[in-house]
């Protein structure tokens, strides 16, 4: 009878394979093989699964060993001590003639003296922001308001809602200011929030809530992010602090909206939130908010829309028969919102909002510590003590404002932002950058590189902001453009410009943009890095006489 043949199974052969491979080696080499088997494997699926792709990793060792030549790291060393050198030497242009407090004086001053040198020191400035020559920056120079926010913060400097037994007036006032944003971005009565020293705290409490609650409910542990390549940069500012990965979409080539299809791809099992932006910040679009508040709602989860920027005038755009996208809690799958009651809130710089749809998400923002020595701690933001002044004032010009104040304001700015807009795209040889949504409008160009324009109004006294990826510039519409006079100056400004420039278009930019351009164009973006290192330590530079 013919032996029926059994297929060996494919562990056993495996098993007997192994075996009869170190059946002649010691103990101590199995063991060695063994380990180095492990640890090669780690560091494979590292590799291949780390935050980056490995092409970008890749690159960057390639620099970090070319920048280990003598010959290059000796260029490199001379190139960034002229970047650091000329950050001082503006520095030095500006104040060397004065004199640096570096000691506390032996006496204290009169009050008049110290009146008289901040007045000095305020006086500093080559810009012209009160006429409207600078790009966004200042959102309001209203004398009322002033007087307004110097009395109440006189009368709470010294507040502090980190101690709400002492303080319980000002946690009072915080509350209101929170349910009175809450209602103008159409939420229910379980929107919650806190309030923030500005829009990235307020942004970087969105980032932490969500990593938190997607660690705890949902057992992810390798968070990721889904953003728009436009999304404001303090999303990477919170993956530096909070240890996550951000995915940056690209945006549509036309319409300067991020690419939804892409954004869709790009969700994964990791993914612990999505945003959009109401307006971003580079070209003053608003991304297709609705597709991607659907896109929350397919995949559970939630859904960021940072309207730092333009939060108080989408809230009145509607009331100020200016059509707007709906980009607040009315989407069903937007979960948070960050607006900045600092910028068109027309609140002194230091506040902002950061609003909730449910308690469950904000829950996951504070800071609670129950084991310390010296008490039960807790803490909603970033900070422990807080600026109790910069809340009231806060309080205070929203009460000024009104509905009827903020319409109207509202209404002005974007009437003077179409204004330009339209007589922009009038002139030959610009072009702007997808549809403007709010009071942000963006220029490119074609023709030349549009650096020189920015250059050419430098010049003449205007402050304009600096795109990159592509280049380009915008100019950001507060209050103090709606003066008579200050848009039509700017329009005629960039047309007298461009009418110098087209007569030779292929110049290349010079001066400070010039550099800029060329830093666009480094492979090497920790280069890059370095030499924004030195324009920040150039704010902390004191020149001396010698010098």
């Amino acid at each position: 009878m013919e032996q029926l043949k059994v297929p060996l199974c494919p562990l056993y052969t495996l098993k007997n394979g192994l075996n009869h491979h170190f059946g002649d080696k010691e103990p101590w080499q199995i063991v060695a093989v063994t380990t180095s088997s492990v640890l090669a494997g780690v560091w494979i699926y590292n590799f291949i699964f780390d935050d980056e792709c490995v092409i970008t990793r890749t690159k960057k060792a390639f620099f970090r060993l070319a920048k280990k030549i003598p010959a290059i790291k000796s260029r490199l060393d001379k190139e960034i001590t002229k970047v650091r050198e000329d950050f001082q030497e503006e520095v030095r242009s500006r104040t060397g003639h004065l004199d640096y407090l570096i000691a506390l004086p032996d006496s204290g001053w009169s009050t008049e003296s110290i009146i008289s040198k901040v007045e000095g020191d305020l006086k500093l400035g080559n810009y012209d922001w009160k006429n409207g020559k600078v790009s966004g920056a200042v959102y309001v120079n209203n004398s009322d308001i002033n007087q307004l926010v110097t009395e109440i913060y006189g009368r709470t400097a010294f507040t502090n809602p980190l101690h709400p037994d002492i303080f319980p007036g000002i946690s009072k006032i915080e509350a209101e200011v929170i349910k009175m944003v809450g209602k103008l971005l159409h939420g229910g009565p379980d929107v919650c929030g806190s309030m923030t020293n500005g829009g990235t705290e307020s942004i970087l409490m969105a980032c932490k809530a969500y990593r938190d609650y997607a660690r705890e409910v949902k057992g992810i542990k390798n968070p990721e992010i889904v953003v728009p390549v436009s999304i404001h940069s303090a999303f990477d500012k919170a993956s530096q602090y909070f240890g996550f990965r951000v995915k940056s979409i690209p945006l549509d080539p036309v319409t300067y909206k991020v690419d939804i299809k892409a954004m869709k791809r790009a969700i994964s099992r990791n993914t612990i939130m999505l945003a959009g932006s109401a307006p971003n910040y580079p070209y003053g679009t608003i991304d297709d908010l609705a597709a991607i508040s659907e896109l929350g709602l397919k995949y559970n989860i939630p859904v960021h829309v940072d309207s730092c920027l333009g939060g108080f005038l989408t809230m009145f755009m509607p009331d100020a028969g200016c059509p707007v996208p709906i980009c607040d809690f009315r989407l069903e799958g937007v979960t948070s919102i960050s607006a900045d009651t600092h910028k068109y809130g027309y609140a002194p710089k230091g506040t902002s909002v950061v609003l909730y749809r449910d308690i469950k998400y904000i829950h996951h923002q504070y800071t609670v510590t129950t084991d310390w020595p010296g008490g039960v701690y807790g803490s909603p933001t970033m900070c422990g003590s807080r600026a109790g002044g910069n809340i009231a004032v806060c309080w205070a010009t929203m009460l000024k404002m009104g509905m009827d104040g903020y319409v109207t304001a509202t209404r002005n700015i974007i009437h003077t932002a179409r204004y330009i807009e339209k007589r922009l795209r009038e002139m030959k040889g610009i072009f702007i950058f997808g549809q403007p949504g709010t009071s942000v409008v963006a220029i490119g160009s074609n023709d030349f590189h549009i650096y020189r324009l920015a250059n050419a109004l430098t010049k003449l006294g205007w402050n304009l902001n600096t795109l990159q990826y592509p280049s380009g510039i915008h100019i950001c519409v507060t209050q103090v453009h709606t003066q008579p006079g200050v848009a039509d100056s700017f329009i005629n400004d960039v047309q007298n410009s461009l009418n110098e420039i087209l007569k030779d278009p292929t110049l290349p930019p010079e001066g400070k943009l010039a550099m800029y351009g060329v830093a666009q164009k480094l492979p090497d973006r920790a280069i890059v890095g370095d030499f924004i290192r030195c324009f920040v330590d150039s704010l902390y530079y004191i020149p001396t006489k010698k010098q």
